[in-house]
C-alpha cells in the first residue's frame, strides 16, 4: 500500500498548549476569561459580527437562536433537508414544525426559488446551511424574508472566511448578514477547539438576551462586569460557555487561519483540476461556486453518477488506503421526521445524499496524497 490517507487529520498550529498554560497560570479556566474575550474580538473585528458568544458547540449555539426567536409549539421554521441534525433539532426542541425545501440542481444549498411556496401564517424563521463553505444565495433569501417579516439564521458550521457578494459589490463574511449565526469549531473544521462553537448576534436586539440565555438564564454577567450588585434568574437558559481552555486552543488556531486557508485552498484547486478530466467526461460532477459565492476549501467532495457506484468507490479506495466519507442522509426521509409527517419526495436532497462522497481534506495533506487520491480515483472510474 504506497500510501495511508484518514479522511481528517485535526491540525495543530503550535500555540495550543502554551496558550492553554497561560489561561490555566491566569487562575481562571472557567468561561469568559482572556481568551474567550479575545476570540470574541476576533470574530467582532475581523468578520464584522455585532456580537460573538463562544459556546460549548455549534449545537447549543442554535439552541440559544431558537430560544431568541421565542420559537413556540406551532410554530414552522423552513430549512434545508440536506444539513445535519442539529439544524433542525434545535428548533424542534422548542416546539417547531420543520419544513424542508429542497437543495439546488447544481449544489447542495438551499434553492431559494423554492422557499417562498413554503412560507405559511406560522413560518417564523428560515434556516440556511453554507454547505461546504459555499454561500447560499443571501440577497434572495434576505429579500424573501424581509417582504414576510422572517428572521433568517445562518448556519455557518463550514463557513469561517467564506464571504457572499451582493449585487452591489457589497461584500460580506458569511455569519455576518442574517439576524442570528452559528459556527463550529469541530476538530473537522479548518479551525478547531475538538468541540466549540460560536453564537454570532448581528440583530443587536438580541444581545442582551443572548448573554443571560447563554448564562444559564441568569444575569451573572452584568454581574461580574461591576453593573449590578448581585444576580438572579431573569430567564431560561443553560450552561452555554466553553471552558478557557477551550478558548485558548482555538485562539491559537484563530491566529494562524490565514496559514490554514493558504494551504487548504490549494489542496482544494489541486484535486479538482486533477479531478477535471473525469468531470468533463461525465464519470462525476465537481463542486461548484456561483458567482456571489467564495470557497473556503473547508470540503472537497465530488458527486458519483449513482450510490452504487459510491459504494463501489468507496470500497475499492479504502483497499488503496484512502478513507473517504459521505455526508447526510436527507432529514426529510429520517425515521423521526417520519414519525409526524408524510414521506415527501426532494430529488436534490435525495441525490446528494446517495451520491456525494468526500475525499480527504486536512492542512497537513501533502500534493503528492492529493495525486494519488485523484490517480485512483481515475483508475477506478476509467
Amino acid at each position: 500500500m504506497k500510501y495511508k490517507i484518514p479522511f481528517n487529520k485535526p491540525f495543530i498550529a503550535g500555540s495550543e498548549l502554551s496558550y492553554i498554560k497561560q489561561a490555566v497560570d491566569f487562575g481562571k479556566i472557567s468561561g469568559d476569561g482572556a481568551f474567550s474575550e479575545k476570540c470574541h474580538h476576533f470574530f467582532e473585528t475581523h468578520y464584522k459580527i455585532e456580537k460573538a458568544f463562544l459556546t460549548t458547540s455549534c449545537t447549543d449555539a442554535l439552541e440559544m437562536a431558537a430560544i431568541l426567536l421565542n420559537i413556540q409549539p406551532g410554530d414552522e421554521v423552513i430549512a434545508p433537508s440536506f444539513t445535519f441534525v442539529s439544524t433542525v433539532n434545535a428548533f424542534v426542541l422548542r416546539g417547531a414544525k420543520i419544513v424542508f425545501a429542497d437543495s439546488k440542481v447544481e449544489e447542495p444549498n438551499i434553492d431559494e426559488t423554492k422557499i417562498e411556496a413554503l412560507i405559511s401564517s406560522k413560518t417564523k424563521a428560515i434556516i440556511v446551511v453554507h454547505y461546504a463553505g459555499v454561500a447560499c444565495n443571501m440577497e434572495k433569501i434576505t429579500a424573501i424574508a424581509q417582504q414576510h417579516n422572517l428572521f433568517v439564521v445562518e448556519d455557518a458550521a463550514q463557513a469561517i472566511e467564506s464571504t457572499y457578494t451582493f449585487s452591489d459589490g457589497t461584500k460580506k463574511y458569511l455569519g455576518s448578514i442574517g439576524a442570528l449565526a452559528s459556527f463550529s469549531f469541530h476538530e473537522t473544521k479548518n479551525v478547531i477547539s475538538g468541540e466549540g462553537g460560536m453564537l454570532a448576534v448581528n440583530d443587536t436586539s438580541f444581545i442582551k438576551r443572548a448573554e443571560i440565555i447563554r448564562e444559564k438564564g441568569t444575569n451573572r454577567t452584568a454581574f461580574f462586569r461591576g453593573e449590578i450588585d448581585k444576580y438572579g434568574w431573569e430567564d431560561i437558559g443553560s450552561s452555554f460557555l466553553p471552558s478557557e481552555i477551550t478558548a485558548a486552543f482555538l485562539f491559537a488556531q484563530l491566529e494562524q487561519i490565514k496559514i490554514i486557508q493558504q494551504k487548504r485552498k490549494a489542496l482544494w484547486h489541486h484535486y479538482f483540476q486533477l479531478l477535471l478530466p473525469l468531470a468533463n467526461a461525465g464519470k462525476i460532477s465537481l463542486p461548484f461556486i456561483p458567482n456571489y459565492a467564495e470557497n473556503n476549501a473547508h470540503i472537497f467532495y465530488i458527486i458519483c453518477n449513482s450510490s452504487q457506484a459510491r459504494r463501489n468507490l468507496i470500497s475499492y479506495l479504502k483497499e488503496k488506503g484512502i478513507y473517504t466519507a459521505f455526508h447526510y442522509q436527507s432529514l426529510h426521509k429520517s425515521a423521526f421526521y417520519l414519525k409526524t409527517n408524510s414521506l415527501k419526495t426532494l430529488p436534490n436532497c435525495e441525490r446528494y445524499s446517495d451520491c456525494l462522497l468526500r475525499l480527504p481534506m486536512y492542512y497537513e495533506l501533502l500534493p503528492e496524497e492529493v495525486i494519488y487520491v485523484s490517480e485512483e480515483i481515475t483508475k477506478f472510474l476509467k
